[in-house]
């Protein structure tokens, strides 16, 4: 900047969810003057229920994160279950390994969020909640401020973590209308159990958490799939639903997730529950596809704002990256102010942190997911084409015994599933995951 601007703070940043709070918190840590503004009455407010984070990226803003902050507990069991009409198929992968140290975590966003916007102010951000803002104030294709009704404040640079719905992002030409299947509704039921009953039906102890993606009947063959995860003393469980397959199949989200909390393999893990909470938002399920522009002068874009999610089927994952990025933004605008220089070639710094960082890495590696993930084989076929084989198996009806190989061939013939279906299927895993 030939020219320093009179300014209200260096930087503003918008949202504080995890993005937000983390680029806020790492930027006062540097000295500088930050504004973290956010839309709801108090942090959290506006998020629903929470998620499992992946949370070794939080060891270097927040050390022993995983005791310190308020999670609900460490996910040491993932399960990645098919589930169909009459059956249930489970792969159950437990592992200590996964509590030392700390690798994934239930987290309740309203604790979650309130707790790291209070890391950021005894850091010394300033916290402005229930404030929309509506507007950049842009000045020479510069990023300047933001407005919010009449009011106005100017800096060097704005953070937009504004999340998946990122009117920023938009505002400032970063995203177009994204096509209905990189998109995705979340519908979600927080269930109040008793901790001694929620151990006993998940098979846990102490602080332990389990965590299970689901696909099939849970959204009667609409592309997504089903999750249930374990928190302190309630279930959190719903269904993500890619909305162009939703749209196609003529059901309701609301009906769909109903069907899946009603199912008779997934009722008992909920009996005689509490319903805390319920609602629905937007995800983003187009992997890199949705990462476009992170730079205009005066501006970076982080976490699900700039369309930084995955899933791979076996994991999703938001918070993560989400983090990752505020880290790789953070450096960059420091570096950026300290240069006073926050062109956009300053400050594509960002761009080259996050491409070198986990989150850039796994963005490229994963990048085939999606449209793997929209196969319909898999949300349609493969659960019953798996019963069957074990059901060859377990069904002891005093016929001799087949070998396994002979079983599963015989599973294939009946199914609609062709062996070449069945190859190509495996090559596109093998590729995407």
């Amino acid at each position: 900047m030939s020219e320093t601007p009179e300014v209200d703070f260096d930087v503003i940043v918008i949202g504080a969810g995890v993005a937000g709070c983390v680029s806020a918190h790492e930027l006062a840590k540097a000295g500088r003057s930050v504004l973290l503004v956010e839309r709801g009455p108090e942090p959290g407010a506006k998020n629903l229920s929470g998620g499992v984070f992946y949370c070794r990226v939080m060891e270097q803003v927040f050390p022993s994160f995983a005791d310190a902050a308020p999670v609900e507990r460490v996910i040491t069991r993932n399960c990645l279950s098919f589930l169909n009409r009459s059956s249930f198929v489970n792969l159950d992968y437990a592992d200590e390994r996964l509590a030392e140290p700390v690798n994934a975590v239930s987290v309740l966003r309203a604790r979650l969020d309130a707790w790291l916007a209070e890391q950021c102010e005894q850091a010394g951000v300033m916290l402005m909640a229930g404030i929309k803002v509506d507007r950049l104030l842009v000045e020479d294709g510069r990023v300047m401020g933001i407005g919010a009704g009449e009011d106005e404040l100017r800096c060097h640079v704005v953070v937009a973590a504004d999340g998946v719905n990122s009117f920023i992002s938009r505002d400032a030409g970063f995203r177009a209308k994204d096509p209905p299947n990189h998109l995705a509704v979340g519908v979600k039921s927080v269930i109040g159990l008793d901790r001694g009953v929620l151990e006993d039906r998940f098979n846990l102890e102490g602080d332990q958490g389990a965590a299970y993606a689901v696909v099939g009947d849970c959204t009667k063959g609409v592309g997504g799939g089903g999750f249930m995860y374990t928190n302190r003393e309630s279930v959190s469980i719903g269904v993500v639903l890619r909305l162009d397959d939703l749209a196609r199949s003529g059901h309701s989200a609301a009906g769909l997730h109903d069907h899946f909390v009603d199912h008779r393999f997934i009722a008992p893990f909920l009996k005689g529950g509490e319903l805390l909470e319920y609602g629905a938002h937007l995800v983003a399920e187009g992997g890199q596809a949705m990462v476009r522009d992170l730079v205009r002068p005066g501006l970076v874009v982080v976490g699900e704002a700039a369309g930084l999610a995955l899933n791979t089927g076996l994991t999703v994952r938001g918070m993560d990256l989400a983090a990752g990025s505020a880290l790789a933004a953070a450096e960059a605008v420091e570096a950026a102010l300290a240069a006073g220089d926050c062109s956009a070639a300053s400050l594509d710094r960002y761009r080259r942190n996050l491409a070198a960082s986990f989150v850039g890495r796994d963005m490229a590696t994963y990048r085939r997911a999606p449209a793997f993930l929209e196969g319909r084989r898999m949300f349609n076929d493969y659960g019953p084409l798996l019963a069957d084989v074990f059901h060859g198996l377990y069904d002891l009806d005093l016929k001799p015994r087949r070998h396994l190989l002979k079983t599963a061939r015989e599973a294939l013939k009946a199914a609609p599933v062709g062996l070449t279906d069945l190859m190509a299927d495996g090559w596109k895993a093998l590729r995407a995951l």
